[in-house]
């Protein structure tokens, strides 16, 4: 093939990505067709779970806001933040903990906040254990739940520094997952740090008053939903005023989900990052400087 051919031949083949890219945009959004939002929620996995939990609220946000809404279903937090990355995804519904990380990734900034009613960390231990405020737990072993939980174990470490004790030495910690209560009972740990609903579940289901609640912590950084960098500020806005003006509506459609009972008695708030640097203090409280890292991956 002669150069001029082989020129023309790329050029051919550049001509046609370009339309079919074309071509893919304008199946997106076809004129007097609603604008797409391509929605990932990041502790669900898979389409069929995504659409058991967010269904209903789907077809209600859709309704209010005149925007076609597309379920893009993720593994995991480190697939949504690649999926933003890629321009795959616009908006993530996460916790605040995993925002922290998604943001240094990808740039993506908060639309709206959900917060969750008693969403804080605590501690608790046993009666006899004669332990009673948290400065007691020097030395002393101390079960968490999952490595990188916001409540169950950035929290818990948050409080213990500013009660005066640094989780890496002055206390030993015990990521343990669901069986926190458990270890305690058999005797492993001292006290458990964790979500005071998770304390909460744990004491309908035991005697409580062989337990006692040392402490309870601050109200934490609410679950969000963020944007992808680059997102037009007219959609941004449309989805801020929805939740606004109807979440009277979004809210019950959203607890039709089974996973979704902890938003029960929630409340729509408006954050910024600056809100959640509170949880980038927790990530330094368990020795994280580097935001940029899931931890517990």
């Amino acid at each position: 093939m002669t150069a001029h051919r082989l020129i023309a031949s790329a050029m051919a083949l550049l001509t046609a990505a370009t339309l079919a890219v074309g071509c893919s945009r304008d199946e997106q959004a076809q004129p007097g067709e609603p604008p797409t939002l391509r929605l990932a929620v990041t502790d669900l996995q898979g389409l069929e779970e995504l659409q058991r939990e967010f269904g209903a609220f789907k077809a209600e946000f859709e309704k209010q806001s005149g925007l076609t809404v597309d379920f893009f279903a993720v593994n995991d937090r480190t697939a949504a933040a690649a999926a933003l990355q890629a321009d795959r995804v616009d908006v993530v519904f996460t916790g605040p903990a995993e925002y922290i990380v998604i943001h240094q990734r990808t740039g993506a900034e908060p639309i709206v906040a959900i917060e969750r009613d008693g969403y804080r960390s605590s501690f608790y231990t046993t009666v006899d254990s004669g332990i009673t405020s948290l400065d007691q737990l020097r030395g002393k072993k101390v079960a968490m739940s999952d490595v990188g939980s916001t409540s169950g174990h950035l929290g818990p470490s948050q409080m213990l520094v500013d009660a005066g004790l640094d989780p890496g030495t002055d206390v030993e910690v015990l990521t343990v997952g669901d069986a926190a209560h458990e270890s305690l009972k058999r005797g492993d740990v001292d006290a458990v740090g964790i979500g005071y609903h998770d304390y909460e579940e744990f004491m309908a289901a035991d005697d409580p008053s062989r337990y006692r609640l040392i402490a309870e912590g601050p109200v934490l950084p609410p679950d969000l939903l963020m944007g992808r960098e680059g997102l037009d500020d007219a959609t941004v806005a449309t989805i801020r005023d929805t939740f606004t003006e109807h979440f009277d509506t979004l809210l019950p459609a959203m607890l039709e989900g089974k996973d979704n009972a902890k938003y029960e008695n929630a409340e729509l708030v408006m954050v910024t990052d600056a809100d959640y640097d509170q949880v980038r203090s927790m990530y330094r409280a368990i020795g994280v400087d580097d935001f940029s890292e899931f931890v517990g991956d």
